[in-house]
């Protein structure tokens, strides 16, 4: 596919790997597990495949809850025996992850550029609330869209809808930027445009088709909207 940015007059942000990095959990088990990396890597996988099988099942919970039910089984699997009170402390850090180092600057140029700029992520309102208010973004970002709003998650077509009708923004012109391979698919399926943010150089997962547009940064996907 290729990028079409006269069709773009809203861009939608997913939040968890694209505005702050889940990597940065990785240090709050540190003080509490030998080796944090297997477990953080698992916690990660676990919660994004939980909430695949709750769109089948009619499973949803709130993301906070099933992030927390994720960090238990990683826990339990590598054997790791902490009490629940440090366990929530652990789960806690979701509310202050590292902020990539381009995101205000990038989203600055759209909203300077006249674009409208949301969040539409799986996270719950008050997951999302912090997020915002840590990544100092709150003046750029019109407002979050949260998966609890249709109790349903990504990739389903339904949440990509709802943002659509939330934003008054026809489905057509908008441009969801994520680093989630399964977003691109499910916000394209929907009928956006989906950008895919590779910070890492990691190969694409492309059974599907691909990204209507790769960036590296948010300052590039500006450039490519010539903000």
């Amino acid at each position: 596919m290729s990028f079409d940015p006269d069709r773009v007059r809203t861009v939608t942000f997913d939040s968890y790997s694209t505005i702050v990095d889940v990597d940065a959990a990785e240090a709050a088990l540190a003080d509490r597990v030998d080796d944090p990396e297997p477990v953080s890597k698992l916690w990660r996988a676990r919660s994004i495949e939980y909430t695949f099988v709750a769109n089948h099942v009619d499973a949803y919970q709130p993301f906070y809850e099933m992030n927390r039910d994720a960090l238990q089984y990683a826990l339990d699997a590598h054997g790791v025996d902490i009490r629940d009170s440090e366990r929530d402390e652990i789960l806690a850090v979701y509310h202050e992850l590292d902020v990539f180092d381009d995101v205000r600057h990038g989203i600055e140029r759209l909203r300077e550029a006249c674009y409208d700029c949301y969040v539409v992520s799986n996270g719950d309102p008050e997951m999302l609330a912090s997020m915002v208010d840590h990544a100092d973004i709150g003046d750029l970002i019109a407002d979050t869209i949260s998966a609890d709003e249709v109790r349903t998650f990504k990739p389903d077509a339904e949440l990509y809808r709802h943002a659509a009708a939330r934003t008054g923004t026809p489905i057509d012109e908008i441009a969801h930027v994520t680093a989630a391979w399964f977003d691109v698919y499910g916000a394209q399926h929907a009928g956006m445009q989906g950008v895919r943010v590779d910070r890492k150089g990691d190969p694409w997962d492309g059974f599907g088709g691909d990204p209507d547009l790769t960036v590296e940064t948010f300052d590039e996907l500006a450039e490519a909207l010539s903000a």
